[in-house]
């Protein structure tokens, strides 16, 4: 399963309520159910949880846990405030305007001694595929904003988390976007060197070769970046 957060690094666990707020199709959902925690995913795209929803029910009710999917907006979260142990917010930062309101409500519904994860595109591969043409950045649904790490490390701060820790992943798909930058994001799934390497990568998720070179080389050329913070409190 292709995870941009480590879970084991979040130390997510039986019992835990988590929520993955801009779940899209739920792969933290699914990989944070096989590890025990109850988990409700939440985006604002409908039609991206209608098959993911009944897959993650279904396997919450195999495993005894709550795997639940909702509609809402990360600016609203529809939750109590201190209602989960663990958060995830992966790639949402940077399509969004007020990102620092965002982290206000990610902190919120945080409890005292909860962990978070925040991951965002890196400011290298982003400026990259700015380079190499505007679809990325003006295709609809596209990202507005190049972030810099301490520019969410300092919101996170303002929304009272405490930043622990950085963590770098995908760097198999640095080289894959470029290239879609290049041919063009509307049609780019029209060229077969596109799909061959997005075959390349659905079968390296598998390999544990390719898993090596990809944790190596996520310290040269990462797609990702990973903030993981604590909400202070909650006594030892």
């Amino acid at each position: 399963m292709l995870l941009t957060v480590d879970l084991e690094r979040l130390e997510v666990g039986p019992g835990h309520r988590l929520l993955d707020a801009g779940c899209g199709e739920g792969r933290h959902c699914f990989g944070a159910l096989e590890r025990g925690a109850q988990v409700v995913g939440l985006d604002l795209d409908r039609d991206s949880l209608r098959l993911p929803r009944r897959r993650l029910a279904r396997r919450g009710a195999e495993l005894g846990a709550l795997g639940a999917m909702l509609q809402g907006n990360t600016f609203r979260l529809p939750f109590r405030d201190a209602s989960f142990d663990r958060v995830i917010c992966a790639e949402v930062m940077e399509h969004v305007h007020d990102y620092r309101a965002a982290a206000r409500e990610l902190a919120r519904v945080t409890k005292p001694g909860g962990r978070i994860a925040v991951t965002i595109p890196t400011a290298t591969s982003e400026h990259l595929y700015l380079r190499l043409g505007d679809d990325y950045f003006e295709s609809p649904g596209g990202h507005i904003r190049i972030f810099r790490p301490k520019e969410l490390a300092r919101a996170l701060a303002a929304a009272g988390l405490a930043t622990r820790g950085v963590g770098f992943a995908h760097a198999l798909h640095t080289p894959y976007w470029a290239l879609r930058s290049v041919v063009g994001l509307p049609r780019a799934d029209e060229f077969r060197l596109v799909r061959a390497y997005r075959l390349f990568l659905i079968r390296a998720v598998a390999s544990k070769l390719l898993d090596g070179v990809e944790r190596v080389l996520n310290y040269v050329c990462p797609k990702s970046l990973i903030l993981y913070a604590v909400k202070p409190g909650g006594g030892p």
